[in-house]
Order: structure tokens, then sequence, then C-alpha cells
């Protein structure tokens, strides 16, 4: 308990732990609320192409201005990322290459050019370049209050734009051909909502880094996704994901020396995602995993229950005894027939007359009859 409350006061009032808490957490937010269309949309790649493409913006950015203003690079960032995806876009539409193709060669020749000018810019005599490669891994350490109130501003933007386009998006989303039909321009859509995404992917560079950015788009939409079918719950979700992971990994990161915080914010999200895979309701593999089991179960005792049924109506008695060994020959469950026997003995629908002969009951009777009934109407 000693131990949580002081984390706590860290956060409060420590000005590294909270200035990096803060900026995780807003990165945390953002990419997670918008991350969540590149899922829907099945475009997770792109916002690994995006980060990649943002590196040459950002040297650039810095060569033009003379400035490392966290406005300036990001503007840079921001740029870059969007021209790169109006590229890919372009590729797609008007080439016979494929998406994943033009991702990979999109990411791949922005990323060496970003390279080849941060190559560049280290044998300028000028200091002011020290530090620029951290938007490579990231460096969560080194965020400033004025690198935090840029992420808050520009972020905060690009999620009120996400509010005020919600449906024109949800139509781009899900029905793209619906949304045409009654006069949106889907292509300007696509164009606004990439440009917000390429800005969740900028503010996040910093704290992230350009290689493992795409992680937090996809992973906090991914774990929402496996809660909720319904998507303004899954975009809430996401972004509370996100910004868990964000305070999580700086709290980590601060337990011990050189433990970086970027990649413990995405091992905290990827933590996150596992949780969820296994454990949502409905989607999660273990619930997944137990209904199954129930479902076999259920069959199981079922298929018991009418051998002992069609047996019965060879007599005239609907209560006549048969042999286990019979039942076994007619029953091939992994349970073995005695056990099965055992349970629709506790549920009253069978009983144990002598040695191995067993019978229905008059409420077993009823109810085979009435699943008799039922894969009658329904084979």
């Amino acid at each position: 308990m000693e131990g949580v409350m002081i984390i706590l006061s860290d956060l409060l009032f420590d000005y590294t732990m909270r200035t990096v808490a803060l900026g995780s957490a807003i990165l945390g937010l953002v990419s997670g609320a918008l991350g969540t269309y590149a899922v829907l949309r099945k475009q997770s790649l792109l916002g690994d192409a995006m980060a990649h493409a943002a590196l040459p913006g950002v040297v650039l950015a810095f060569i033009i201005f003379r400035s490392r203003a966290p406005f300036v690079l990001m503007m840079g960032a921001i740029i870059s990322g969007w021209l790169g995806t109006l590229l890919i876009i372009n590729i797609i539409k008007l080439t016979r290459v494929k998406e994943d193709s033009a991702l990979g060669l999109i990411l791949s020749v922005f990323f060496g050019f970003g390279l080849m000018l941060l190559t560049y810019i280290q044998r300028i005599p000028d200091a002011r370049q020290a530090g620029l490669d951290r938007f490579l891994f990231g460096q969560a350490a080194a965020l400033l209050q004025s690198d935090i109130l840029t992420m808050a501003y520009v972020g905060g933007a690009a999620l009120i734009i996400m509010v005020v386009f919600w449906k024109e998006f949800k139509l781009l989303s899900f029905d793209r051909e619906f949304g045409a039909s009654l006069g949106f321009s889907m292509q300007g859509l696509d164009i606004l909502l990439t440009t917000l995404i390429v800005i969740a992917i900028v503010i996040g560079l910093q704290t992230v880094g350009v290689v493992l950015m795409s992680a937090m788009v996809v992973a906090p939409a991914t774990a929402a996704r496996q809660w909720t079918n319904r998507m303004h719950i899954m975009v809430i979700l996401s972004a509370i994901f996100g910004a868990l992971a964000g305070i999580i990994g700086t709290v980590i990161s601060g337990l011990g020396p050189r433990i970086p915080t970027g990649p413990t914010i995405v091992l905290s999200i990827s933590i996150i995602v596992l949780i969820s895979l296994l454990l949502a309701p409905n989607r999660g593999l273990t619930w997944r995993w137990i209904k199954n089991i129930r479902n076999k179960n259920k069959i199981e005792l079922e298929t018991v229950l009418l051998d002992l049924y069609t047996l019965a109506t060879k007599h005239d008695k609907p209560t006549h005894g048969h042999s286990i060994n019979v039942l076994d020959t007619m029953h091939t469950g992994t349970h073995g027939t005695l056990n099965t026997l055992k349970e629709l003995q506790k549920q009253d629908l069978v009983e144990h007359q002598e040695k191995d002969i067993w019978s229905l009951t008059q409420g077993g009777w009823q109810k085979a009859q009435d699943l008799a009934k039922e894969r009658g109407k329904t084979s």
C-alpha cells in the first residue's frame, strides 16, 4: 500500500514523472480513439507506413527552419506522413500495384530518405540537431511541458474533428457506397480521416518513436473490439486502453534505471490486448473455450437421452431399461456413456435400475420426446 501511495505521489508532484505520464496518456488517448477507424477499415498496416513516412518531414522541418520547436517538427511530420498516405492511395487507385506492396514501397522509400537526411544533419556544425534521432525510437523522458501542450492542442483538435464528422466517418467505415449515394464526398472524407490518423501518429513519435508507433494505433482498438460490437463504445474503450497503457508504461519505466518508456508503453498495451483476447465476454478465447465445452457436454447428454428414447420406443413401457453396453455401441462421446448417464441421473432424467441397466424417467421421456420433435423440425 505504501508503494502505491509513493507512485501516486510521484505522478502528481514529480515534474518529470507527471510530464511523461501526461504526454503518454494524451498519446494513448488520441491514437486509441482514431486508431479505431484504421482497425475497422482493415488498414492497420497503414499506421506503420504513416509513422515511417513522417521521419523525413521531421528532419526537413529542422533543416528549413533550424528549429526543434515541437510544433515545427510536428507540422513537418504531418505533411510528410500525409503526402506518403496520398501516394499510397493513388498508387493503389491508378496502378495494378496492390495495397500491401504500395505500403511497403512508400514505407521503405520515405524511411530510407529520412535516415539519409538524419545522417546528413549530424555533420552540420550546429548543436541544435542533437537528439533529433529520438524520433526513431522515442525518448519520453525528454518531454517538456511545451511538448505536452502542443500534443494536447493538436490531438484535441483532431478528436473534435472526429466528433464533428462522426456520422460521415461511420458511413465511410461501414458503407462507403451508401454514403456516396447520399451525396457525401467519400474521397474527401477518406483524406480527412487519414489526415487525422496521421496526426494521431505524429504526436506520439517523440514518446514512442517511428518504429513502435504503429502499435499504439492498432493495439488499443484491437483490445477494445473484443469487448463490444458498438462503435462509440469501442472508440471510448480504445481511448481508455491507450491512455491506461501510457500511464502504466510510464510508472513501470520509473521504477528502475534504464527502463525505456516507449517500449514499456507498447508492452503494456500488448498485455491489455492479450487479456482482452483471453477474457473478453463473447469474443474472448477463454469464454469461447468454456462455451464450446458446455455445448459439447450438452450435445453428449442429449445424444444419450435420445438413444435411450429410441430404444424405449421399441417397447411398450417408456421406462423400459437397457444395458449400458447397448448404449456404448450407439454413443461415441468423449466423456463415456457411464459419466453421461450419471449426469443425466443428477438432472432426474434417467434412473439406474440394476447392475448396468438404465432407463428414462417420466421427465426424461418427455424431455427426449421434445428433443426428438425439435430435431425433426430442424433437420
